[in-house]
């Protein structure tokens, strides 16, 4: 309310004066209302402050999901894509292949907790170069606003990133190799349609859909639980948010 009037008065007063006055009534405006609203926050200070606060979030992410079963024992644990679903149900009653579906989820999500580890220097680069506007933009921004903008600017490198270690990582648990001889003796049905589904692209993205599901999780938890801004420039600069 205090605000509103400063504002009001502020452009009563610019009313009455000329052209070459108006810039210096304003300054005054801005300098009563920043007073009286117990200082304004600076570019720098969202800057830093969002910077903060994402490094935490992303840390928190990959820690997590880098750990034993921090994929296979989670909301995002990955399960057998859908076009592989006609494998599985076939092969229950074949020899050898009757806990495939229970098999490859599990080497799934081990190559997807190998692969997180990748995640870390690749976000931390783009919160790095993240600029003080693209910051403040965020700060006022939807409650997923930081998680968008990590997926528009990283999705392609962590991508690129993780396929590699994921195939690494399958091939290390035997998934892939355990995939191809289920999808032989699958073909090999009568009658079925022959079918090829490769894990790897699967995996990959829905490895990095845990990700930034779980960055969005924390990013959403920061913005709305003052408990969790943990320093004084977090505390400040999300003050700033709960305004709006």
């Amino acid at each position: 309310m205090i605000r509103k009037s400063l504002l009001l008065l502020a452009a009563l007063a610019v009313s009455q004066f000329s052209h070459a006055q108006i810039g210096d009534v304003l300054k005054k405006a801005k300098t009563v209302v920043t007073e009286a609203t117990g200082g304004a926050l600076s570019q720098e200070d969202a800057g830093k402050g969002l910077k903060e606060a994402l490094n935490t979030g992303v840390s928190e992410a990959v820690s997590f999901l880098s750990a034993q079963d921090g994929y296979f024992k989670s909301p995002y644990k990955i399960l057998v894509p859908e076009e592989a679903q006609k494998v599985v149900s076939r092969l229950k009653n074949v020899p050898g292949f009757s806990n495939v579906e229970a098999d490859l989820t599990e080497r799934m999500n081990r190559a997807a907790e190998d692969a997180a580890k990748k995640a870390g220097p690749i976000f931390v680069s783009a919160i790095t170069k993240m600029s003080f506007q693209d910051a403040l933009n965020i700060l006022m921004g939807n409650p997923d606003a930081a998680t968008r903008y990590l997926e528009k600017t990283t999705y392609q490198q962590l991508y690129n990133e993780f396929k590699p270690v994921i195939q690494e990582s399958l091939d290390k648990v035997n998934a892939r190799s355990y995939w191809k001889s289920a999808v032989t003796a699958y073909n090999k049905i009568p009658l079925v349609e022959k079918t090829n589904p490769e894990l790897d692209d699967h995996v990959t993205k829905k490895a990095l859909a845990g990700m930034f599901g779980l960055v969005e999780t924390k990013e959403k938890d920061i913005r709305s639980n003052p408990k969790l801004r943990t320093s004084e420039l977090l505390k400040k600069v999300f003050a700033q948010q709960d305004k709006k």
